[in-house]
């Protein structure tokens, strides 16, 4: 192994994208489950719940994309596997440390409403254990030893979900 191919590896926070991989596990397990156990929809099908949902999911993606904008905006990657050029800590990012990854539990739930599949919303709190233990640990290991104190700082003052 070279030098710089071991500069490489060690410059990111895992090799496996895992956020992506855990968000079509979430989709294939809730569709599975609600076709082979199926649950009944705990709420009301009627035009309010509906449009919760859907601003719930308007809410989740909005997250989304102006994380991914705002990581962009600072030259940094939006891939969860590769090494970071810049600490973002404007946009959603001023409140939140992982706007993105709230965004895409908000659309789990959106998901569970709009389709009255409960499995998605069941599977949204393990989706977000998940993407903590797998990507959010590892990547805050990264950040703080690539910037030290101003991650340091920043993970002071900054929620790491709500």
């Amino acid at each position: 192994m070279t030098n710089e191919h071991a500069t490489g590896a060690a410059d990111r926070p895992s090799r496996i994208p895992w956020p992506p991989l855990l968000i079509i596990a979430t989709v294939i397990a809730s569709v599975a489950l609600g076709q082979l156990v199926a649950l009944p929809w705990p709420g009301i099908d009627d035009f309010p719940a509906r449009a919760i949902g859907i601003g719930v999911g308007v809410l989740g993606a909005a997250l989304i994309f102006w994380g991914a904008y705002s990581l962009m905006r600072h030259d940094t990657t939006v891939m969860p596997h590769k090494g970071s050029t810049a600490l973002a800590t404007s946009g959603p990012f001023r409140w939140l440390r992982n706007p993105i990854y709230l965004g895409d539990v908000l659309i789990f739930l959106a998901a569970g409403e709009i389709t009255k599949n409960i499995w998605f919303v069941l599977l949204a709190p393990a989706f977000a254990g998940l993407v903590t233990w797998l990507a959010i640990l590892p990547e805050e290991r990264y950040l703080e030893a690539k910037f030290g104190d101003a991650y340091r700082q920043y993970k002071a003052r900054t929620r790491r979900w709500i």
